[in-house]
């Protein structure tokens, strides 16, 4: 049997021999079974239950089995639980009703062990495939939005950097500010490998559901038509490439970051002065690109075959930083008249 994220089922049948019957089927097999009388009942414990899935009797009294279910579609809280009504073969108008009233599928009396526990196996594994799926995708869309909001508050640094006037803090705050983004964008890309495991197995599973049942009930298709599935898993994986690249954009700044400050050399060495040029474009990139009223500037990067300069490594990138900058200020100023 499959792991289920719950396993708790609500039997809705005013027959007792009916629910003795399907308690003892579903018992045997591990899952945790409630058993109410009406559709009345049915609504006041759900609640508590909160079951995975609802086997409901077509003929009951009080509220019939069809306002049951069509409250329990309109209402927000369980209108994704899965319902599966039990029904007697001859009934065909009573299948065709609830299946467009949203039943998934329906259970034929007399009360078949087989059929039950295939029937019930299918619906809550399609069902747990299906909160898996939203819950990665929802937690895609988070570190999406984390990673989109980490960039911005990077830009946005970064221009304070630039019009920041006591350069020779300068250092030690790109410093920090590459240690603290370091941290979080290194957990997010190494979560985005497990994630994008986790989602590649969801999908092969939903895969191979579809290999073994082709042909689904007629409103699980309507469902798969109107939340286009097909679209949602490309997206899906779209997603993911450009979560990935955003990750690895925002490492390559950290480190340009980390090479443009340079606090654990503050001694004179021999450095690599490409490097720190280079190091220095990249955290002024934004500003190079194009504006409204200014267009991009282009970089023309023509280094020689230099030797290894002794130097102060921070002090030097700071000289960098001040000369691109005043460069890029008079080209926009030269833009504007």
């Amino acid at each position: 049997m499959v792991n289920f994220i719950q396993n708790s089922i609500l039997i809705v049948d005013d027959n007792p021999n009916n629910s003795r019957v399907l308690f003892y089927i579903l018992h045997e097999y591990g899952f945790k079974v409630s058993v109410v009388k009406s559709g009345e009942m049915a609504l006041e414990k759900l609640p508590l239950i909160q079951p995975v899935l609802i086997l409901l009797d077509v003929m009951m009294p009080g509220i019939d089995e069809f306002e049951t279910c069509r409250y329990l579609k309109e209402n927000e809280a369980t209108k994704n639980i899965p319902v599966v009504f039990m029904t007697a073969l001859s009934e065909v108008e009573h299948k065709v009703k609830a299946l467009q009233l949203g039943a998934v599928d329906y259970i034929t009396k007399p009360i078949q062990v087989e059929e039950v526990l295939a029937r019930v196996n299918v619906q809550l594994e399609l069902r747990n495939t299906q909160i898996n799926l939203l819950k990665e995708i929802s937690d895609r869309r988070q570190a999406e939005t984390k990673l989109q909001q980490t960039l911005t508050e990077l830009q946005q640094v970064q221009t304070q950097l630039v019009q920041s006037e006591k350069m020779s803090s300068l250092g030690q705050l790109v410093a920090g500010i590459a240690h603290e983004i370091n941290n979080p964008v290194n957990f997010i890309s190494a979560n985005l490998i497990h994630a994008n495991e986790y989602i590649k197995k969801l999908l092969k599973l939903l895969q191979r559901y579809q290999e073994y049942y082709p042909n689904p009930v007629p409103e699980l298709q309507a469902k798969v038509e109107v939340n286009e599935l097909d679209f949602m898993i490309n997206d899906l994986l779209k997603l993911l490439q450009s979560m990935e690249f955003g990750a690895e954009r925002i490492q390559k700044i950290v480190l340009s970051l980390r090479m443009f400050s340079r606090l654990d050399e503050a001694e004179m060495k021999k450095v690599n002065i490409h490097e720190g040029i280079d190091s220095t474009l990249m955290i002024l990139g934004h500003r190079l690109q194009t504006k409204p009223n200014n267009p991009d500037i282009q970089v023309i990067k023509e280094y020689g075959n230099l030797p290894l300069i002794e130097c102060y490594a921070g002090q030097i990138n700071q000289v960098f930083m001040n000369i691109l900058t005043n460069s890029i200020d008079a080209l926009e100023e030269a833009a504007k008249n």
